[in-house]
């Protein structure tokens, strides 16, 4: 792996521990949902909600609200949005340990870093004003840039002609092993974020912590 140039980093559950704001956020949502729109009460398990972190945000509705109208799905994203946007504005965001030391080392040693995310502009914003992400990236990607296209592979393959081979992306679910292999990029799967071990079964290489990085490189 020494031999890359360029290491592309998804950000929540790679980098950024999104449970911290991402449940509640989710369930104010939903409750939302059940109040204005009388969506069917359930309940949902931390578990069971951090499954849908990474995912685009078609895919988080086809997989648990399909019979949600468009148009409280419209109003339920912008309630989680804006929970969220709170959340983050308050501090309570949190990066997994070592994670900006392991960017500084990495960018110190000369490699080009890229941020690529299934996320929004304004998520995108609000972590670069906590952290200060443009410090350690040379380039930050979210796929609501691209509203003509859906799945990560297809943004990667969108950037990929401006970005110095040899590559590797870094992530915790099967979007960005599905990016990598798409693109014929070398995959390291972040055993410790929200994905299932058979959506990292094809990873080039497994990480339990974001500091293994600095043995790697």
């Amino acid at each position: 792996m020494k031999d890359r140039q360029t290491i592309l980093f998804d950000y929540d559950g790679t980098l950024h521990d999104a449970s911290k704001i991402y449940i509640n956020a989710f369930k104010t949502a939903y409750q939302y949902l059940m109040t204005t729109h009388n969506a069917p009460q359930k309940q949902f398990s931390d578990e069971t909600i951090t499954q849908f972190l990474g995912q685009t945000p078609k895919d988080m509705w086809d997989q648990f609200g399909k019979d949600i109208p468009q148009k409280a799905r419209q109003e339920a994203s912008h309630v989680l949005s804006k929970a969220m946007k709170e959340s983050i504005q308050q501090q309570k965001a949190v990066l997994y340990e070592g994670a900006l030391s392991t960017l500084q080392y990495l960018k110190d040693k000369g490699y080009h870093l890229v941020f690529i995310s299934n996320c929004k502009h304004y998520y995108l914003e609000a972590h670069q004003q906590q952290f200060n992400l443009d410090h350690y990236f040379d380039l930050l990607v979210c796929s609501e840039t691209f509203p003509d296209i859906q799945d990560k592979d297809q943004v990667l393959a969108r950037i990929k002609p401006q970005l110095k081979p040899p590559m590797v992306i870094v992530g915790d679910r099967h979007h960005d092993m599905q990016a990598g292999r798409h693109n014929n990029i070398k995959t390291i799967g972040c055993t410790y974020g929200y994905g299932s071990a058979d959506e990292l079964a094809q990873a080039d290489m497994l990480i339990d912590d974001i500091t293994q990085l600095k043995a790697i490189f």
